[in-house]
């Protein structure tokens, strides 16, 4: 006799443990998938469902330190879900950092274009642009994988206001934009990554030579030539990064101050 999905769920948290922060929210993700529900429905009315083929291997996936996102093919940002998949960084909740700080910056009203220098899969520009309905943007890749992920996520998130661009950087992009948002990578060359990150998730994505400051020293001369007069840029910015990222911009007469996340950590700086 098959175990319930309640059942299931308590035996997969306790065996993710050790894998995940999130143990019990990694099991409902995975068990949500395998059924072909939402996670809240999965909650509210399957748990004495009998568990579902293929969990079981969804799980060993997971157990093996795959990105639940790249198993589910799926992941929440913002107020949007994003399709990804391997060759794409994962979004992860510290990244609405930026976007808060650019909701204090402009309120409702909003910017009314958006670049997104780095946009994988279109996190930051297609949350931008479902926070503010009337704007429209641009999103800058150079992974040919990860542009087509973000085009079809820009068909579906915000059809016909987001272009997807193959692109280094700022490099060959003539408008100007009011709200210029950008999470570079940032990792030092010689750091150990936890397995689930290092060993699935791309690394042009995340390392950024031996002080992970070389995309910031690139971005900094090219920033004030893509934004518009009274606008802002946005920045992610790496553990311990704060003094360093901020010098390299006030180099470039940028006005800087920081935004911490929900940890307390530096983690956005913005720029006038």
């Amino acid at each position: 006799m098959r175990d319930t999905v309640r059942a299931a769920l308590f035996a997969a948290g306790d065996a993710l443990r050790g894998v995940s922060d999130t143990p019990r929210l990694d099991a409902e993700l995975l068990m949500a998938h395998a059924l072909g529900l939402s996670r809240d429905t999965l909650i509210l009315s399957r748990l004495d469902d009998p568990e579902p083929d293929g969990f079981a291997q969804l799980l060993a996936r997971r157990s093996a330190q795959e990105p639940t996102a790249y198993i589910t093919g799926k992941r929440d940002f913002w107020t949007i879900t994003l399709e990804v998949g391997p060759g794409v960084l994962v979004p992860r909740a510290d990244s609405e950092t930026l976007i808060e700080a650019a909701l204090d910056h402009f309120g409702a009203a909003g910017p009314a274009t958006i670049l997104d220098l780095g946009t994988g899969p279109g996190t930051l520009l297609l949350a931008a642009l479902d926070q503010w309905p009337r704007a429209s943007g641009l999103g800058v890749e150079r992974s040919y994988v990860a542009r087509g992920f973000a085009t079809r996520n820009a068909m579906r998130i915000a059809p016909g206001r987001a272009e997807i661009r193959e692109g280094d950087w700022a490099k060959g992009v003539a408008a100007r934009f009011d709200l210029v948002l950008c999470n570079p990578p940032y990792v030092e060359s010689g750091a150990l990554l936890d397995a689930q990150v290092g060993e699935y998730e791309p690394h042009e994505a995340l390392f950024a030579g031996e002080d992970g400051l070389d995309d910031y020293r690139i971005l900094a001369g090219q920033l004030r030539d893509v934004m518009a007069p009274g606008g802002i840029a946005i920045l992610e910015i790496g553990a311990g990064q704060e003094a360093a990222v901020s010098a390299l911009m006030r180099e470039q007469n940028f006005a800087v101050t920081c935004r911490t996340d929900l940890g307390g950590r530096p983690r956005a700086l913005i720029l006038a």
